[in-house]
């Protein structure tokens, strides 16, 4: 089994193991795959035997404590179609060699917490757990395309470039959780895109220096759980919980990691779109995100008591055009947005949506988004009269130019308080609403002004009234006593000198009266505009 130059070859080794080391100090490829594609597809249930075999304690030493390489190579540990036996234990240990398997299946969990790695990439292969808190790589963690039945942990991960885990499927631990990554920091991009997820995927206070991409993931959360839970999640560029194209044959997207990922503005032919599907509630409380949050078709499926929370979030840009959820609510409470993009058909209806304090300074439709529409949407977010989200609505109205749209707003916010008023004050509402628009259409005083004028000039030509001083009354001119009535303060020579009596007092004082609600409710208007401006 040994060679004299060859002395640190261990005893006892089998012969798969014999082949593992002598490739390791090659730095080549170990393939142990047979001829018959089916039978090397690790999820399968095929039996793979000793002949495939090799014992983690085996890997364990290459990795930790393994022989120098061959002159001219580099040591490496590259596995194909390979089965490790026993459970593969590097807690607290420095990997310095490059590590690759690809269609591997683990017969117990990998434990690797505080392991210090230079890039570890898993593709393919069964795992029954992945235990990795607080694990640190130089360069890239890739587990593209494994199965994880009882889930992972990164707790406060240090990766020092990408995490690439596209096409992961993964299964809840004993807690419901199926990916623990709470506290963990990447330095660049985090890619969980077509991910599979039977359990809350968990990145509390979570750090990812580029984009976090979820595009066509299903996320699905266990019971009393989250299917995502990321409070305090920060992300540099964009968070990405969009739809991913993938082949209508294989059902995969393009080609995957550690290969690379194919983004195109168009889809390819023969290829179908996958939507990100959520089940379950999602948390993103206190988020911020460096350039978007995009939400393009996106599918949450909740129950009444969960919610889509995006509280105090912080973003340039929120993309919400999103699959309007039948059921839980959208909470946008004290959120910071500087562009809205959204769609009407994509925000719930009344009691599913709250944006108390949600602050947005500019309003991107996407496709048509009438007033109407809009004025739902605040309705919605307002079971009990709340003036912010109009007041809100209306600034973001005006300083985009839309001045009569933001009128309407106010006028809505107006109406909407009358309901919350006693009697009295609503009769008054109302009134001021049928006359003037509670002076938002201030045109509408000019006309009733008109009418009215036009009504006691016809009236009071009828009537030749006695003056109340001989010597001291003016020409007796219809048209200028009905104006005088009408408007008040202003006094035009005629009111205050003729005796009225009868009907004619009585329809001289209801000429006044409506002249006086008329200028109120003007002046009301008015003082609205100046404090607008």
């Amino acid at each position: 089994m040994t060679e004299p130059h060859e002395g640190d070859i261990p005893d006892g080794l089998s012969a798969a193991e014999l082949g593992m080391w002598q490739s390791f100090r090659n730095g080549t490829t170990y393939d142990l795959r047979t001829y018959d594609p089916t039978r090397n597809d690790p999820f399968a249930r095929h039996t793979w035997g000793p002949e495939r075999s090799v014992g983690a304690r085996t890997v364990a030493r290459l990795l930790l404590s393994g022989p120098p390489p061959r002159p001219g190579r580099v040591a490496a540990l590259k596995l194909r179609g390979v089965r490790i036996t026993g459970k593969l234990d590097l807690a607290g240990g420095r990997v310095s060699p490059y590590v690759e398997l690809t269609g591997c299946r683990f017969e117990q969990e990998v434990v690797l917490p505080e392991c210090h790695f230079t890039t570890l990439r898993m593709v393919g292969c069964l795992l029954p757990r992945l235990e990795a808190a607080r694990l640190h790589t130089e360069g890239d963690l890739h587990l593209p395309r494994c199965r994880i039945d009882r889930g992972i942990r990164l707790t406060d991960a240090q990766i020092g470039t990408d995490l690439l885990i596209n096409q992961l499927s993964v299964g809840p631990d004993r807690h419901g959780r199926a990916f623990v990554g709470d506290g963990m920091s990447v330095a660049q991009d985090l890619q969980a895109e077509m991910v599979e997820t039977h359990g809350e995927l968990s990145l509390r206070g979570a750090k990812v220096g580029g984009s976090l991409s979820l595009r066509g993931s299903h996320l699905r959360a266990a019971e009393e759980r989250r299917a995502l839970n990321a409070p305090q999640l920060t992300v540099e560029r964009t968070l990405y919980m969009t739809e991913a194209w993938v082949s209508v044959e294989t059902g995969n997207q393009g080609t995957t990691p550690p290969y690379g990922v194919v983004y195109a503005p168009t889809p390819a032919r023969g290829t179908r779109s996958q939507v990100f599907e959520c089940k379950g509630g999602v948390r993103l409380d206190d988020g911020r995100f460096g350039d978007a949050v995009d939400l393009h078709k996106a599918r949450f499926a909740m129950t009444r008591q969960e919610e889509l929370s995006l509280r105090r979030i912080v973003t340039p840009e929120l993309r919400f055009n999103a699959e309007r959820p039948e059921e839980g609510r959208v909470v946008l409470n004290g959120a910071k947005v500087v562009t809205l993009i959204d769609l009407s058909t994509s925000w719930p209806g009344p009691g599913g949506l709250a944006m108390g304090g949600f602050v947005y300074e500019n309003l991107v439709p996407y496709g048509h988004f009438p007033l109407s529409r809009r004025l739902e949407w605040v309705s919605a977010a307002t079971p009990e009269y709340v003036p912010e989200p109009y007041e809100r609505l209306a600034t973001v109205l005006r300083s985009s130019g839309e001045d009569s749209d933001a009128r309407e707003v106010l006028l809505a916010k107006q109406r909407r308080r009358r309901e919350t008023l006693p009697p009295a004050a609503k009769a008054w509402g109302f009134l001021q609403d049928w006359t003037v628009a509670y002076g938002y259409r201030p045109g509408r005083a000019l006309v009733w002004m008109a009418v009215l004028w036009a009504a006691g000039t016809a009236a009071f030509s009828r009537y030749d009234p006695a003056p109340i001083k001989d010597d001291e009354s003016p020409l007796w001119n219809p048209a200028l006593y009905a104006l005088d009535l009408l408007i008040p303060v202003i006094n035009l020579g005629q009111d205050g000198y003729w005796r009225m009596e009868g009907g004619w007092q009585w329809a001289a004082a209801g000429l006044v009266l409506v002249g006086w609600i008329l200028a109120t409710t003007v002046a009301a208007g008015a003082s609205r505009l100046l404090r607008r401006g």
